[in-house]
């Protein structure tokens, strides 16, 4: 019996490594978008600061219990892959949260990994080092799903999905119940405990992205453009007493709105005066008054 629950534990394990391959890889997307506006927005650096931490502390624990590789494995490239997130978050960041990320690094990676290795391996003996290593493993893996819950709190604040990639859920909770068989198949709750929380996580970060998906889409759908309205040109011919549209004009009055034009435009021109209403005229190089009508432009 305990024969075929560690072929399962290992088959589990090994479809966990898969899984979480993938989830390590899914923020890619998000940081070749980062890449191209060369500006982080409005993405956060503590889910990978948090993941970065949790993968090392795993390797620790694996470590200790000396029968669990597929943790070594995937935590390694886990730790890799982060790695390099953290450094891109930091080349494209504001100045205040380049200076916030590195502060958490500092904290948790630096300070508090290198703490925890000093305490386990100077209080604690054997089997107690390895259940007390393991139960902060616990703890930070909580801190892992529970990461995602500013961008959840986002989301609904925003009603927008922009910053939650849909991808990241997806993967998140299918690796969560990869896990959590694999901890339960050997009887390891420091594993399997925290995969419950993150398969609820997952689900609830995935059915937000289904409601306010479409909410965004009817939005945008509903949205029109408002009507420009373009300027006209009236004419105003104070001996008809009449205003007419451009378009609505002769042909022959057309020309004299041309002639206008060449006549107000040329050096040999004099401009007339109007007085009292009366009609307004222009003398050519003949000293002969040419009538036009009055353009009135409105909008």
């Amino acid at each position: 019996m305990a024969g075929i629950s560690n072929h399962w534990a290992f088959a589990f394990g090994v479809l966990g490594n898969i899984v979480s391959f993938i989830v390590f890889l899914s923020p890619i997307p998000t940081f070749y978008n980062i890449y191209k506006k060369k500006s982080t927005e409005g993405y956060q650096s503590i889910p990978y600061v948090v993941a970065l931490f949790s993968s090392m502390l795993w390797i620790y624990y694996a470590l200790l219990k000396t029968n669990m590789p597929l943790l070594i494995t995937i935590n390694s490239f886990g730790m890799f892959i982060e790695t390099i997130y953290v450094g891109l978050y930091l080349f494209y960041a504001p100045k205040k949260a380049r200076v916030q990320t590195v502060k958490m690094l500092m904290l948790s990676v630096v300070g508090g990994f290198g703490a925890i290795i000093l305490v386990t391996e100077f209080l604690f003996k054997g089997v107690v080092r390895g259940q007390v290593v393991g139960w902060i493993c616990l703890i930070f893996s909580l801190c892992v799903f529970v990461a995602p819950l500013g961008i959840v709190r986002k989301v609904i604040k925003t009603k927008s999905v922009e910053y939650m990639p849909l991808l990241l859920s997806v993967f998140l909770t299918l690796s969560a119940v990869m896990w959590f068989f694999y901890g339960l198949l050997l009887k390891d709750i420091n594993i399997a405990a925290p995969n419950v929380l993150g398969f609820i996580f997952g689900i609830l970060q995935i059915v937000l992205y289904a409601i306010y998906s479409k909410k965004e889409k009817v939005i945008l759908k509903e949205q029109k453009l408002p009507e420009i309205q373009t300027p006209g040109v009236i004419v105003k011919d104070e001996n008809m007493h009449t205003n007419k549209k451009l378009s609505e004009l002769t042909q022959e009055q057309i020309i004299d709105i041309v002639k206008l034009g060449l006549l107000v435009c040329s050096d040999k021109t004099q401009v007339a005066t109007c007085l009292n209403d009366t009609n307004c005229g222009v003398k050519d190089t003949n000293n002969n008054v040419v009538n036009m009508p009055k353009l009135q432009t409105v909008a």
